[in-house]
């Protein structure tokens, strides 16, 4: 069953470390993303990388719909994957949608997970009557009938929007082939689950140590989620990474890097 779980999620242990960081992607990603950040952890830390199932090199074929509805299955996914690999107090780092898997997971399973990283967190996408998610409910609509109508061109219209460094076509490049490799079919079903979910109730009940990581301009997840999340994690930390875009770990790596550590260090004395 161990060994099943690792092939099913392309898992690849790496680094020295007693304590494992377990580094987890989001939407339309894989573990390649993290590339630039995790091995500069590998020297103090076990790295862990994985893909959701319906991800990277995962198996495919274990992606059910019915079953993947809610967070809930991934959720379900890595807490097997840390049963696994029989880890207790590992840092998760989870970007965007994997953020909130990371909350769940902490929350079902908290022996498993001594501290959270949040990259780029959205606990909901769509604006509420107190609550500033980034999206108007008719926007998310249109954003998922643009991918259910034409995927790619989605992919191409939305990579710049998400990554936000126009002057860096490099990186929207490797986001747009990210997406583009991706199965549309997957793809489509895994938005929906993303964008439309809401975890906001779950937060207060969160007492892990969390740093939240927030891009200073994020056209996903814009600065008044990542305060809003900090308000609501009772144990947590607000970074703002003087970058724009949702995905700090590829325009950002040495700043995401350098607060990483420093939330490490801070939590790892005695009496905080």
């Amino acid at each position: 069953m161990a060994m099943h779980v690792v092939e099913r999620h392309n898992v690849t242990v790496s680094g020295a470390g007693s304590q494992a960081m377990v580094f987890v992607h989001g939407f339309g990603c894989d573990q390649r993303m993290w590339r630039q950040v995790a091995p500069a952890f590998e020297a103090d830390y076990r790295v862990v990388l994985l893909d959701l199932v319906g991800a990277g090199h995962s198996d495919l074929t274990a992606y059910d719909p019915a079953r993947y509805s809610t967070l809930q299955a991934h959720v379900e996914d890595m807490l097997e994957v840390l049963q696994a690999l029989d880890l207790h107090d590992a840092v998760f780092v989870g970007h965007s949608v994997s953020a909130m898997i990371g909350v769940l997971a902490a929350l079902r399973e908290p022996a498993r997970i001594a501290r959270l990283v949040l990259v780029a967190p959205s606990p909901r996408f769509i604006n509420d009557a107190d609550y500033t998610g980034g999206f108007e409910p008719a926007d998310i609509e249109e954003l998922l009938e643009a991918m259910d109508n034409n995927y790619l061109g989605w992919s191409g219209a939305m990579a710049p929007v998400i990554m936000g460094h126009p002057d860096r076509p490099a990186l929207t490049q490797e986001l747009e082939a990210s997406f583009c490799s991706t199965d549309p079919a997957i793809a489509r079903h895994f938005a929906r689950v993303t964008f439309l979910a809401d975890n906001r109730a779950d937060l207060p009940r969160l007492h892990t140590p969390a740093l939240i990581l927030q891009c200073a301009q994020d056209a996903l997840a814009p600065v008044a989620v990542g305060r809003y999340v900090h308000r609501q994690l009772p144990n947590s930390q607000l970074v703002v990474l003087d970058t724009s875009g949702h995905c700090p770990h590829l325009s950002a790596p040495e700043a995401t890097i350098a607060a990483i550590r420093q939330f490490m260090t801070v939590v790892r004395m005695p009496g905080v």
